[in-house]
């Protein structure tokens, strides 16, 4: 049985924390840039997908900087950790954007299709994944959080 419980486990696991804060910052950043780019506030930015930087390129390469500096780059777990940020990524970039210019693509159709009065439907959300800049911006931000919380200690 631990010693302490699981909520306190989690909040001083400094893989957690790593993990938590690269994603965080990243979101913040999104929030802070929609702000200052569109003048107002939107709450979507903070719980949605898509947009600079990528918040899951963050998350993961935080993830997988703090398991290569607490657990060693030569281990099991990193390799793990390595290939499930190369999968994150790939899938941040590569499906989910194409998924959302596909919807770009409905929405447009659908357009064309209300402006004749044919039909009415709810628009598909068009920002799922992220540019290449959008996933290094994150990957960037994932490193240095990590390593930034590495070396406070």
């Amino acid at each position: 049985m631990a010693k302490y419980g699981v909520l306190w486990q989690l909040v001083h696991n400094k893989v957690v924390v790593a993990t938590f804060m690269g994603w965080f910052t990243a979101q913040i950043i999104k929030v802070i840039s929609g702000v200052v780019r569109e003048r107002r506030f939107n709450f979507k930015w903070f719980v949605g997908t898509g947009g600079m930087p990528s918040s899951h390129a963050a998350g993961v390469a935080a993830l997988t900087t703090s398991v290569g500096m607490y657990e060693g780059v030569s281990t099991a777990l990193f390799g793990v950790t390595l290939l499930f940020c190369v999968i994150v990524i790939c899938d941040a970039q590569g499906v989910r954007r194409a998924s959302g210019k596909q919807a770009e693509i409905l929405n447009t159709i659908m357009d064309d299709i209300y402006w004749k009065k044919k039909i009415q439907e709810e628009k598909l959300k068009e920002l799922l994944g992220h540019t290449p800049i959008q996933v290094w911006a994150g990957i960037l931000i994932g490193i240095g959080v990590a390593g930034g919380l590495y070396f406070i200690k």
